[in-house]
């Protein structure tokens, strides 16, 4: 059966519906008979190709539930509206799907900032919100007394030691610095990172911001260096990322990068230039030299439902895709143990799910009231770009 998507046309978001050309639209009346899950996500702008891939996730794995009979006896429905990587579009898109489309569960927040202006609202509404992108810290440790919120992807303060462990067992860095987006994500890791290099007694180079539309960032850099930076880390989606990149090429600077994932989420290897592939990156999950039966069939099903993807190369960022995928298997399992479409059931459903079989790993009892993310630092993997290609660094 066919993935059943609804999305409000916009002169923005029309580019990031092409994929939209291989689902079925739902009619009105069967709109009323199916189980809706929202997805508020980056469908147009840089990180489109992030947004396109978490679509991809959710909606094959939502072919593969409605294929089995649905869920408590309805099909499953995707209803898509694009953030343009804006809290505020976010937060009205979230009101709109949970009061307006009564959405059960809310997948989104691809940007962090947009994840933490969604959280209040959607634990007010108790309505459950799956995060299959999003690794800022606080999104899912958001203190709230009943927390809606879920998330089966990276955790930064998680990401953090992971970064710094490389940076000194692969390159012996003694004093690396960091370059971070000047937002909440950015604020995060810089929490993170620094007690991770706290924990092992180092110092930093020092603390350096990029914005998202900087197109030069060699005075940053050269601070860095001249203070004797010996690897950076670095923390931005992907525009800015590529910043870096090149005006570390301007400068003739050859340090190792170790990176969070955001340049996985768009078109990094072309906008960067000839730094790219020195980029060392974190992910959760790469089909690229991957030889699991389940990431084989799954790849095979992508390449069958948008004959656009004929290999490995084509379905970057392939996080967002096994993300995304598993965090809608899981979201199912939660609604089939609530047995209902009611909020707070659902969330205890989340609780409830004693063991899945994903594509990223087979999950035990993946949340807990205590423990609300489904994945840990064992689930990372170091990969770099190598001819627009995510490929894991052996």
């Amino acid at each position: 059966m066919k993935t059943i998507l609804n999305q409000k046309f916009t002169r923005r978001s029309f580019a990031g519906l092409a994929l939209a050309t291989v689902t079925a639209f739902a009619t009105p009346g069967l709109a009323q008979d199916t189980i809706k899950i929202g997805l508020i996500a980056s469908l147009s702008g840089p990180s489109a190709k992030s947004g396109e891939a978490i679509t991809r996730g959710m909606a094959l794995a939502i072919d593969e539930i409605n294929a089995a009979g649905g869920l408590l006896g309805k099909q499953v429905e995707m209803i898509r509206r694009d953030d343009e990587d804006n809290p505020g579009k976010g937060l009205t898109a979230a009101r709109e799907l949970v009061q307006r489309e009564g959405v059960v569960v809310l997948f989104g927040g691809l940007q962090t900032p947009v994840s933490l202006a969604l959280v209040p609202y959607m634990n007010q509404a108790k309505v459950p919100f799956m995060g299959p992108w999003a690794a800022g810290t606080p999104i899912t440790q958001n203190g709230a007394e009943e927390n809606y919120v879920f998330r089966v992807s990276a955790v930064d303060e998680m990401v953090d030691v992971a970064l710094v462990e490389r940076a000194v067992t692969v390159h012996g860095s003694k004093n690396p610095g960091m370059m971070l987006i000047n937002n909440p994500w950015g604020e995060s890791n810089e929490k993170g990172l620094t007690a991770a290099l706290e924990a092992k007694g180092m110092p930093t180079a020092g603390i350096e911001r990029v914005e998202a539309n900087d197109i030069d960032v060699v005075p940053q850099l050269t601070r860095l260096k001249e203070a004797g930076a010996d690897a950076i880390f670095m923390v931005a989606n992907v525009g800015p990322s590529a910043q870096v990149m090149k005006s570390l090429e301007r400068m003739g600077w050859d340090v190792p990068v170790i990176s969070h994932w955001g340049p996985a989420g768009g078109r990094f290897s072309e906008l960067a230039g000839p730094r790219a592939k020195d980029v060392e990156m974190i992910q959760t999950f790469t089909f690229s030299g991957n030889d699991s039966p389940k990431a084989a069939a799954t790849l095979d099903a992508l390449m069958a439902k948008f004959p656009e993807i004929k290999g490995p190369a084509d379905v970057t960022p392939a996080v967002g895709i096994a993300n995304a995928y598993d965090a809608m298997h899981l979201t199912a399992l939660a609604i089939q143990n609530a047995g209902s479409t009611d909020g707070p059931a659902i969330r205890q459903g989340f609780y409830d799910i004693d063991s899945y079989d994903g594509l990223i790993k087979t999950y035990s009892t993946p949340f807990t009231p205590e423990q609300h993310d489904a994945l840990g630092a064992e689930d990372y993997v170091f990969t770099r770009f190598i001819d627009g290609e995510i490929i894991p660094i052996k």
